[in-house]
């Protein structure tokens, strides 16, 4: 199974897709202003904490993703026959996930 597989697809509900459609919103505004200090070539530490900030809102989009995907998509698969398979995928996004 191919982990960049673009012809899966994930049925988010309507609440689910607008919660982290707004997290991703959030991220991307933090971005524009940490563009906007190097801009105004604020203090380095300043800087640095908001990409620690950055990282972390990231990485809470990630864990969520993987839960869902667990909770849903893996059990799915379980249940439809195809688990190891899954479960090989799952493991995989596991370990790049992990490395970041």
């Amino acid at each position: 199974m191919n982990h960049l597989d673009h012809s899966k697809k994930t049925h988010r509900n309507d609440e689910e897709k607008k919660q982290l459609m707004n997290r991703l919103k959030r991220i991307e505004g933090q971005v524009r202003g940490i563009q906007k200090m190097v801009e105004e070539d604020r203090y380095c530490v300043d800087i640095l904490v908001q990409i620690t900030a950055i990282n972390s809102a990231l990485k809470k989009v990630g864990m969520n993703l993987l839960e869902r995907h667990t909770n849903h998509c893996v059990i799915d698969a379980i249940q439809s026959g195809q688990g190891e398979e899954s479960i090989a995928e799952l493991m995989k996004v596991f370990e790049q996930f992990s490395r970041t």
